[in-house]
């Protein structure tokens, strides 16, 4: 799928903080190899080589434009690659992901993938948004449906794709010797015009709008805002708040 960096850079102090969050937790001092999938545009990747600068660090994305930003930083080796078909060069002490692996199917298959390309004592650190119960992800679905594109749009609509807490605890236990699994409801605190459909616009929105002509992406988008609108009212202060929940992993091998 193309990304557009600009887009989904717009909101990239809030979109850093989860990343961060799950960076804090990792429980490893000094990793020799560590891949970051979906590394974007590498301004997360930059932070795993700020607190490893020993570690030899591979950014891991299937996008030409968004590698081609990250490329400009030095001191990192940057890999494009199908992530549901990704496999490492060595075996990884961190294999990091940062809002990336909801996009791919399968997650049983892909999690236990994961930790058999661990070393002995390294880490599978994963976020994943759980947002898409919530007014931001359903009206996505719900103006495709009631459009004059849902013949366009309906074949590529997909159900909320992170499972619950619960389910990857069974999926990880069976093969960690440490697993450690939270969810954290941020508030992120939006400006100016449309604030939540330019930020579902960079992510969740981007496939349905890639598979619409220019007229049908001015419509589409102007019905998504004005329902967003509702959903998500500015504040006298002008601001716009938006819930938005995460799923963190942390699974650790002997």
């Amino acid at each position: 799928m193309p990304w557009d960096p600009a887009q989904y850079l717009k909101f990239a102090d809030h979109r850093l903080r989860p990343a961060i969050d799950l960076l804090n937790r990792i429980p490893l001092t000094d990793p020799g190899e560590v891949y970051d999938l979906g590394a974007g545009t590498g301004n997360v990747t930059v932070q795993l080589k700020e607190r490893w600068p020993n570690a030899h660090i591979t950014g891991v994305d299937d996008s030409e434009a968004m590698l081609a930003k990250a490329g400009q930083i030095p001191g990192i080796s940057w890999e494009r690659a199908n992530l549901a078909q990704w496999k490492p060069s060595r075996p990884a002490d961190l294999i990091y992901s940062n809002a990336a692996l909801h996009w791919l199917p399968d997650h049983e298959k892909l999690f236990r993938a994961l930790l058999s390309y661990l070393a002995p004592g390294g880490v599978l650190a994963v976020q994943m948004p759980r947002n898409f119960l919530a007014p931001s992800h359903t009206l996505v679905n719900d103006v495709a449906l009631n459009g004059p594109w849902r013949a366009k749009l309906e074949p590529i609509l997909r159900p909320p794709p992170t499972a619950e807490p619960a389910v990857y605890y069974g999926l990880l236990a069976p093969q960690a010797a440490i697993v450690d699994i939270w969810e954290t409801e941020y508030l992120h605190v939006l400006e100016g015009k449309d604030p939540v459909k330019e930020w579902i616009k960079g992510s969740w929105m981007s496939p349905l709008l890639d598979a619409l002509d220019a007229n049908e992406r001015v419509e589409y988008e102007a019905e998504y805002s004005r329902l967003a609108a509702q959903a998500y009212p500015p504040r006298p202060d002008g601001q716009t708040l938006l819930p938005f929940r995460r799923l963190f992993l942390i699974a650790a091998v002997s």
